[in-house]
């Protein structure tokens, strides 16, 4: 796909990784909507940066609280600046939550914002795209996911359950919506400490990074972006960790 001029919804663009992937969708020509749910001066400013580089981008606020949100997320993004051609399912939450530590209430809002919500907005993206000629290629999905998913680990049941439900939902919606649409994900490593935990966070987690490199942010977005401009590529999902999931 020839993403010049391609309508992008990235959801949680404004901060972290979100902001990366947003400033890599303008810089090949995409117009971005920048969704966010806290953070609307950080996306207001990311929009106002993206504008000062020479893209087009809007900020749209949503809390993404139930399925009637989801919907109008995707309609007030298409009343902003078209049919999307592509949806960036990047929002989510992470909580270190054992079983032992696990509820009922932490259990449903982990797999709700990780796996619910980039399902149905999925659908709703699917939904309102334009119809085309029999065949022809009409939009993708990246969903972001966690290296995590190759393995098993203990510690944070309600998270790894979530993100292992994406990693399945982005295979059977990659067939479901062939050959229309192509559904992909990337998976990073360690590249940013949570909210309120420094750059010694990310040695003490479990497991080596084999190349023995630091990731970054602008990692992941160009591995989205190789996603998103192949168009015989679909079902996937990209690791980028330096090989920490071989382990």
């Amino acid at each position: 796909m020839d993403l010049v001029g391609k309508r992008v919804l990235v959801t949680g663009g404004a901060v972290r990784i979100g902001r990366a992937l947003c400033e890599a969708l303008s810089k090949t020509g995409c117009v971005v909507v920048v969704h966010y749910r806290s953070s609307e001066q950080e996306a207001k400013a990311l929009v106002a940066h993206l504008h000062a580089c020479g893209g087009e981008a809007v900020a749209i606020g949503n809390d993404l609280g139930d399925e009637q949100h989801w919907a109008e997320l995707i309609k007030d993004a298409v009343d902003a600046v078209g049919p999307l051609d592509i949806l960036v399912n990047n929002a989510s939450v992470f909580h270190k939550d054992a079983l032992v530590d696990t509820t009922e209430a932490k259990l449903r809002h982990e797999v709700e914002t990780n796996a619910f919500v980039p399902i149905l907005l999925t659908r709703a993206f699917v939904a309102q795209s334009p119809s085309g000629a029999s065949g022809a290629l009409k939009g993708k999905v990246i969903n972001l996911l966690d290296q995590r998913v190759a393995g098993l680990e203990t510690g944070s049941l309600p998270y790894l359950l979530s993100k292992k439900m994406l990693a399945d939902f982005t295979k059977i919606a990659a067939l479901e919506l062939a050959p229309g649409f192509t559904v992909n994900a990337v998976a990073p490593g360690p590249v940013l400490p949570p909210p309120g935990k420094g750059p010694e966070y990310l040695y003490d987690q479990p497991g080596s990074i084999p190349l023995d490199v630091k990731l970054s942010p602008e990692d992941v977005a160009k591995a989205m972006i190789y996603l998103l401009e192949s168009d015989a590529v679909t079902g996937q999902t990209l690791f980028v960790d330096g090989g920490q999931h071989l382990q």
